[in-house]
């Protein structure tokens, strides 16, 4: 079975692969803009994207915000004009709706939106050409979400991600499923969730292309992918040991040196579980949680005086490669990265 390029929104993507967007500084312009020369969809996400400005201390919301278009534009550059680019997009950011018109003013092709379900997306996106999609992770979320914008923005999504348990960072599942993946027949959601958009493709009539996410690590996974119904795949992890990833060394040596049962679940300042790779830092949370003494203001659900960490600070230190003091987010198949690559051959070797 092949992969076929699709169409969002009118915009063509030759290779219908997205590298999923990694918090903080880990999926930025020079990863992103590799992906897209490759002819998939290179994804830069926008928590904190202007971690290393100058002024990101003082007065971090408005570092990010001059940081995405500079961003998006490196990334347009590297791409040659070839596939697309996108951001991803916390629904839990609080200015949220800022970061959304800001990148649709830098000419950003796609918008990816999950922790948490984006329902005033399209309000947002209104007079751009834009493609948006939702994160879901179950049947009940993607009829939540469409039902929704269908009765109130009479629109419907461009395409969607079904993000599963085995993705990393922050997920849409208890601490109770992600403890007994085994058990869970998730192959099935996904047919659910590829019935639900079907109602909605008949009645706006179009396509809307369907991206299944999580565990997505070889040739295999993608062709049982498709033969499940979608139309592509959205992957992470693999994508950090590449060459062209915006990450330190130390960060890609982490996932290098990583073993299957380094990979834990945690429990995050705002509130998700989370999945990571055990470290110095995980052991000293759990053991006697800090505290917050400079809050960056940046996810709402996060409460400075309560929250063992600051999730932000812990992010930043790990892109930086001070990895006892930080998280490091991953997939769960994160111990079957054992080698460096680059961008152009891990995009071959994914392709079927």
């Amino acid at each position: 079975m092949l992969m076929k390029s699709v169409s969002l929104r009118g915009k063509k993507l030759p290779l219908p692969i997205i590298q999923g967007g990694m918090g903080i500084g880990i999926s930025r312009s020079r990863l992103a803009g590799s992906v897209a020369k490759e002819g998939g969809m290179g994804v830069i996400s926008t928590a904190q994207v202007g971690y290393d400005d100058p002024d990101f201390d003082r007065d971090p919301e408005a570092a990010n915000l001059r940081a995405l278009p500079r961003q998006i534009k490196k990334a347009k550059e590297i791409s040659g004009g070839k596939g697309l680019v996108g951001v991803n997009v916390m629904v839990v950011t609080r200015l949220y709706a800022d970061y959304i018109r800001t990148v649709c003013e830098a000419g950003v092709d796609a918008i990816i939106s999950g922790a948490g379900l984006p329902t005033n997306l399209p309000e947002y996106v209104e007079g751009y050409d834009v493609a948006i999609a939702p994160i879901v992770s179950s049947e009940k979320s993607a009829k939540v979400i469409l039902k929704y914008w269908d009765k109130k923005y009479h629109r419907t999504a461009d395409f969607l991600v079904i993000e599963g348990p085995r993705a990393g960072g922050h997920l849409g599942f208890s601490r109770e499923q992600l403890a007994d993946i085994g058990s869970m027949n998730y192959d099935e959601e996904i047919r659910k969730i590829l019935a639900v958009k079907k109602e909605y493709e008949e009645k706006y009539g179009m396509t809307i292309p369907v991206f299944s996410a999580g565990g997505m690590f070889t040739r295999e996974d993608v062709k049982h992918a498709l033969e499940l119904g979608v139309d592509g795949i959205q992957a992470a992890t693999r994508f950090v040991a590449t060459e062209e990833c915006d990450a330190s060394d130390a960060f890609k040596k982490a996932y290098l040196n990583a073993k299957a049962e380094d990979a834990v679940i945690i429990k995050s300042p705002v509130g998700m579980p989370g999945r990571a790779i055990h470290n110095a830092f995980i052991d000293k949370m759990n053991a006697n949680p800090g505290k917050v003494t400079h809050c960056f203001n940046c996810m709402k659900g996060c409460n400075p005086a309560t929250a063992p960490y600051c999730i932000s600070m812990a992010l930043i230190n790990a892109v930086k490669g001070k990895l006892d003091e930080g998280v490091i987010f991953c997939g769960s198949r994160v111990g079957e990265v054992n080698h460096m690559t680059t961008v152009p051959a891990l995009m071959r070797e994914l392709t079927v």
